[in-house]
């Protein structure tokens, strides 16, 4: 019996990955860039999470990257079909470990979100895709892996649309500003006046003002802090926490800052930037919290510089933001910059 429990024990620590965990938020350590993509390069397309039912969804997709110009090789399991899930954990996590492996594919893209991808972690082999450094893009649910992946491994992913969201001309352009130019890019709204004398859309709110500087973590507030107390989390020491959500409920997004801020995550950080928290709202009557009442209880004693608004998450004009890469806030302008670009 002691035996096996020491099998057992091995098992899920290899599974786990025997990489330590990185600690490179603070700066103390220089953080592994992929290299950019340029046109030709190959595409391996992997569906970490939820299932895709129409093959026409999965052609939509093929067809967006080969409007990029680059090559798409999908993953064997992108249609698989266990239960709600692109396929059982394992398969999952095989398709992104061989698409980082495969030496004719130059960078890996999830097809959607949705859930599952936090299943696969135990999975996926962290010393592959360090010896193997890619460029790895998705949102929402993919947040897990993103994290995940720069924790294990120091490699710079990338918090961007997955390839089944929209494409339109601020979405495409940002994601190659940062992936394909190489550009240390600067995240600033659009200013936008429609039919009124004054802005509003795309307002940036400042919670605390101020100026920070540090390591970029972050993404769907739901996952990231479904992160905390895993080994997958990246260290928080001294880095720019950006976070966004959809169609959650107010007292929830409660509940996850709580758990944040209880962790203690949120006392380390030294700014934060959230971005869209789309379809978020308060329910009718009287007695709820709006969502700024929310996130000014927990940030503002934090005394450290954090805004609302940036074009962050499930929202039409995404931006891309790497998750790893070093760089300074504006809390005041609603300005986040990158310091260096986030590929070589």
């Amino acid at each position: 019996m002691h035996r096996r429990s020491l099998l057992q024990l091995g098992l899920a620590g290899a599974l786990a990955g025997t990489l330590p965990t990185y600690s490179l938020a603070s700066g103390t350590s220089r953080p592994s860039r992929p290299r950019r993509l340029r046109t030709g390069d190959t595409v391996g397309l992997v569906a970490p999470a939820s299932v895709t039912y129409e093959s026409l969804q999965l052609q939509l997709a093929v067809e967006r990257l080969e409007a990029m110009g680059l090559v798409v090789k999908i993953g064997p399991h992108v249609m698989d079909r266990f239960g709600y899930l692109a396929g059982t954990d394992a398969d999952r996590a095989d398709d992104i470990n061989a698409a980082f492996a495969d030496q004719q594919v130059d960078a890996v893209f999830a097809l959607r979100g949705g859930w599952g991808a936090s299943r696969i972690l135990p999975y996926l082999d962290f010393a592959l895709i360090r010896d193997n450094p890619k460029v790895f893009l998705g949102y929402s649910d993919i947040t897990s892996l993103l994290n995940a992946i720069y924790a294990k491994t120091g490699l710079i992913t990338f918090h961007g649309p997955n390839v089944m969201s929209r494409w339109n001309p601020f979405t495409y352009q940002g994601m190659r500003d940062v992936i394909f130019e190489a550009k240390a890019a600067q995240y600033q709204n659009p200013l936008v006046i429609d039919d009124d004398l004054v802005v509003r859309d795309h307002r940036i709110q400042t919670i605390n003002s101020g100026k920070a500087e540090g390591q970029l973590i972050g993404g769907n507030l739901t996952l990231m802090s479904a992160l905390v107390g895993t080994p997958y989390l990246p260290s928080a020491d001294g880095a720019i926490l950006f976070l966004e959500d959809v169609g959650e409920a107010i007292y929830r997004v409660d509940r996850m800052m709580t758990q944040l801020r209880l962790s203690g995550l949120l006392d380390r950080v030294s700014g934060i930037v959230f971005g869209h928290f789309t379809g978020v709202k308060p329910n009718p009557g009287l007695g709820n919290f709006s969502l700024m009442d929310i996130l000014r209880q927990h940030c503002e004693p934090l005394q450290v510089p954090c805004y609302f608004g940036a074009m962050i998450g499930h929202v039409d004009q995404q931006s891309t933001v790497p998750v790893g890469a070093r760089a300074e806030m504006d809390a005041d302008k609603g300005v986040l910059s990158l310091r260096e670009p986030a590929v070589r």
